[in-house]
């Protein structure tokens, strides 16, 4: 299988998903509230919390070298015990702006990013269908329920203070079961 090169996976337009899905996967705003707004029981799983090594494209958005160690956390939004997302931040590690907002436990990202933090700013939305090349579809395939080759995704940078926050965020079949 092809090499993954980040510069070239992450790209300006969705994949193609169904077309109830598709309003989550663009969201500009809040993930968090839009998953709320189902009425399902909205819940974060922690899956990882802490210092981790960074996949090749946050070490090179950071403009790190290759193989540096970040604040990183992983989890899974699930909707009525069902994971619907899968979920990784990094930051710097040690990044005084982030390490709070990476440390939360099981309060949502989201709820911080949109509702608490005025001064933060987003870079437009990038997309990918995330597949056996990408360092993180180990971590998504692990929580579908029935395996895929390729999970839509998509990808946000917010900076604050100078610093940057990435955030991959993977849409599993799932969540289509739970939308109208």
């Amino acid at each position: 299988m092809r090499a993954m090169n980040p510069s070239t996976f992450w790209g300006d337009a969705p994949p193609a998903v169904p077309a109830a899905v598709l309003p989550y996967l663009t969201e500009a705003g809040s993930l968090t509230e839009r998953l709320l707004a189902t009425g399902h029981r909205f819940d974060v799983v922690v899956r990882f919390q802490g210092s981790a090594p960074l996949f090749d494209e946050e070490s090179a958005a950071f403009a790190l070298p290759r193989g540096s160690i970040g604040t990183v956390r992983e989890v899974v939004l699930t909707l009525d015990d069902t994971p619907v997302v899968v979920a990784r931040s990094a930051a710097r590690l040690g990044c005084p702006v982030w390490k709070s907002v990476l440390t939360r436990g099981t309060r949502s990202l989201g709820l911080t990013l949109f509702g608490e933090l005025p001064a933060l700013a987003r870079a437009p939305l990038r997309y990918a269908e995330l597949d056996a090349r990408h360092p993180f579809y180990p971590a998504v395939l692990r929580q579908a329920r029935h395996a895929a080759p390729r999970y839509p995704a998509r990808r946000s940078r917010f900076t604050m203070q100078g610093e940057s926050l990435l955030l991959c965020e993977a849409f599993l079949p799932a969540l289509a079961d739970f939308l109208p």
